[in-house]
């Protein structure tokens, strides 16, 4: 692991550490507004008339926000990482259903590619706090948690 993917996971983990709520987490704030786009780009044109579609990746985003929200709020570093892995699993979802939507041309190809950029960037973000979690002992959920 190279010294800056180090840097990332432990402010993203301290980050998450620090916050009473999951509202204030970087992390969520980009499930959200991911989760924002997606609403925008399936209300309008073909993509709006595929109610299949539509609401399975409109559903697949709530879901990286909704497990963030859970997982934080279960109390325990366990369960909270188990969340995070099915929040990134709905994450890479969203990904597969825009690479659908792209192929049956119910969004351009710009807005394919920057949904798809925010989403990776999320995986990622999701990946580094879930390390970060896994590397910390279990003493004090929240608060900054010391490492192994």
């Amino acid at each position: 692991m190279t010294k800056s993917t180090e840097e990332m996971e432990e402010r993203i983990g301290k980050e998450a550490g620090r916050h009473r709520n999951f509202e204030d987490m970087h992390v969520y704030e980009q499930a959200r507004e991911m989760t924002s786009r997606i609403y925008r780009l399936t209300r309008v044109g073909k993509f709006a008339r595929d109610f299949g579609l539509s609401d399975q990746i409109r559903r697949a985003a709530v879901s990286v926000m909704s497990n963030i929200a859970e997982g934080f709020e279960r109390g325990t570093r366990k369960e909270f990482v188990q969340f995070l892995f099915i929040a990134k699993g709905s994450c890479a979802e969203v990904r597969a259903q825009l690479s659908v939507a792209l192929d049956q041309e119910y969004c351009g190809r710009a807005d394919y590619d920057e949904l798809v950029v925010h989403c990776r960037r999320l995986s990622g973000m999701l990946a580094n706090l879930i390390k970060y979690l896994r590397r910390t002992t279990p003493d004090s959920r929240r608060g900054s948690p010391s490492p192994r």
